[in-house]
């Protein structure tokens, strides 16, 4: 069995403003920045919104031991922007690295855990976000990263 939440890989914060944010943790120490690389086309994509997906901004910053990302939705609905207007600003997901997001997903599904959105490139990478905002907290991601 492999396990689902073991390898943390970033911690995605939402925030209204995207550059003020990046501004504030620079002035903290927490840099340098760059744009989220969006990868390759994906085979398999189900997002609850395509065109707002597209239109979020992210920056990430990889610190010594877990990467920093920090998403700003575009005002069209998405489950971000219903986060950032429900909450505000804070912690919407937690993205843990598998080594097989097919089985990872299969194991989240078996293990009653409803999929909020997903996506897999043609070889393997990807992600898959579970639907555990009310008994976790945030929302958990597994993801394969594209090689």
């Amino acid at each position: 069995m492999i396990p689902l939440f073991r390898q943390l890989h970033h911690v995605c914060v939402v925030v209204a403003d995207l550059d003020r944010a990046v501004a504030y943790y620079e002035s903290v120490g927490i840099g340098p920045w760059f744009d989220y690389p969006k990868g390759g086309a994906y085979a398999e994509y189900d997002v609850p919104n395509a065109e707002a997906s597209a239109a979020m901004r992210y920056k990430c910053a990889d610190l010594d031991n877990v990467q920093l990302q920090l998403c700003e939705p575009s005002e069209l609905d998405s489950p971000q922007r219903r986060f950032l207007d429900e909450f505000g600003e804070g912690v919407y997901h937690l993205g843990f690295e598998t080594p097989d997001l097919a089985r990872a997903e299969e194991l989240g599904r078996g293990a009653g855990l409803g999929i909020v959105a997903r996506g897999r490139r043609a070889d393997g990478s990807g992600f898959c976000y579970f639907d555990t905002r009310a008994g976790a907290g945030v929302t958990l991601e597994v993801r394969k990263t594209q090689v």
